[in-house]
């Protein structure tokens, strides 16, 4: 009775009559785990252009990796959400993180292991101008990580104003350069069609995360703690460094294979694209040594340095 008593308080603080939200009850059907979970409707979603069978793999397994995405931003909103977020409600937050982005790493031989080679590489051709370089959830998570001044290339820097602003920023964003001819700056069909569908959103997440990213709230703690401050380095190797190993690794099987060296279908040269020495993406630089960051992606030994307690970070204006 307790609980028909705190169902009726409930829909009596709403203005409505408990009586007929209880009488609902007697006739609603009892749900299913296949209703619940969208079963049918998951498993129809894989549509293969090719009569290959593992174009199925390939499909299903890119399609649980942006589910996988969609958890790791659903993560990152709470956290820019937050006015004051603790030590200890980031650290439950790096550890999913971490998580999930280990899950992804450690899953990926299925692009190898789960697809026969000449098939694959017969019906990927099917696939152009599509890359996973247009996956916009790799790119929201990268703004919901870090500030925007992170995310130029590498070989844009310098020249850079002083004090870039917002489209100065976004102008020179760095996975622009995989879908720029460098010679031209004509961007190639790959990019054009991922800006003209995600440009705008992008551009606005990006204005209203500023000043407002992980990064930004590990600026208003008083000092990082030791743990706290090994599962940001954590974090950032993994999906830095590690992820686009993965990808680099099954993109050398696939397309340089016995030296014939074949073109991404995204038509970017794929080998700088996704090494991470080119790229010199870091979430959180302040908590790498200058030795670190110098060798980034040249080898998977990020040690902690010391016994470190506690670690200061400077505000991104402040770097």
């Amino acid at each position: 009775m307790d609980i028909i008593q705190k169902i009726t308080e409930k829909y009596q603080s709403l203005g409505e009559n408990p009586d007929t939200y209880l009488q609902g009850l007697l006739h609603s059907k009892p749900i299913t785990y296949w209703d619940y979970v969208e079963v049918d409707t998951l498993l129809s979603l894989q549509k293969p252009r090719t009569n290959f069978k593992d174009e199925s793999i390939f499909i299903m397994y890119h399609q649980a990796t942006e589910l996988y995405l969609k958890m790791m931003l659903h993560e990152l909103q709470q956290i820019v959400a937050e006015p004051t977020p603790t030590t200890k409600f980031l650290t439950t937050k790096l550890d999913r993180l971490i998580k999930y982005t280990t899950i992804l790493i450690n899953s990926f031989d299925i692009m190898t292991v789960g697809m026969d080679y000449d098939d694959y590489n017969a019906f990927r051709t099917t696939l152009t101008p599509a890359s996973g370089f247009q996956s916009a959830q790799f790119r929201f998570i990268e703004l919901h990580c870090t500030s925007l001044t992170n995310l130029i290339s590498i070989r844009k820097k310098s020249h850079l104003s002083n004090n870039p602003d917002l489209r100065e920023c976004l102008e020179h964003v760095y996975w622009k350069d995989a879908g720029t001819n460098p010679k031209t700056g004509q961007k190639n069909l790959t990019l054009q069609l991922f800006e003209e569908k995600y440009l705008k959103q992008y551009t606005e997440s990006a204005n209203n995360l500023m000043g407002n990213t992980l990064e930004d709230k590990l600026a208003q703690l008083p000092y990082i703690p030791d743990a706290l401050r090994k599962r940001l380095r954590t974090f950032d190797r993994l999906y830095n460094i590690e992820w686009p190993l993965v990808h680099l690794h099954t993109a050398e099987y696939y397309l340089d294979k016995k030296g014939q060296n074949k073109a991404a279908t995204g038509g970017s040269e794929w080998k700088k694209y996704l090494h991470p020495k080119y790229q010199q993406r870091k979430f959180f630089p302040a908590l790498w040594t200058t030795t670190e960051k110098q060798n980034w992606g040249m080898n998977n030994k990020y040690e902690d340095y010391g016994s470190i307690e506690q670690t200061r970070i400077d505000t991104p204006a402040g770097r």
